[in-house]
């Protein structure tokens, strides 16, 4: 079977988003006021194949604590679902 997963990786809260303060500034710049605590993180999707759900989610779950998140500095959440 195959699924599509949608994973999105975050900064975690505790520690600085440079390129979010960034954006927060350009924000005010543009008459943008009412925005503010921009935080900027990635979003990735995966093909997988698997014979069910739970095997498709290990393998995502895998691929994120082993190569995509950086566990000192960002957290991730993701979705699976049959394609």
């Amino acid at each position: 079977m195959n699924f599509k997963a949608a994973i999105d990786i975050m900064p975690l809260e505790a520690l600085l988003d440079p390129q979010g303060k960034a954006v927060s500034n350009s924000m005010k710049n543009l008459g943008l006021n009412e925005i503010d605590n921009v935080r900027i993180g990635k979003h990735i999707t995966l093909h997988i194949e698997a014979k069910d759900k739970k095997e498709a989610q290990s393998k995502v779950e895998e691929a994120c604590q082993k190569l995509l998140v950086n566990q000192v500095m960002e957290f991730y959440s993701f979705s699976v679902e049959k394609e």
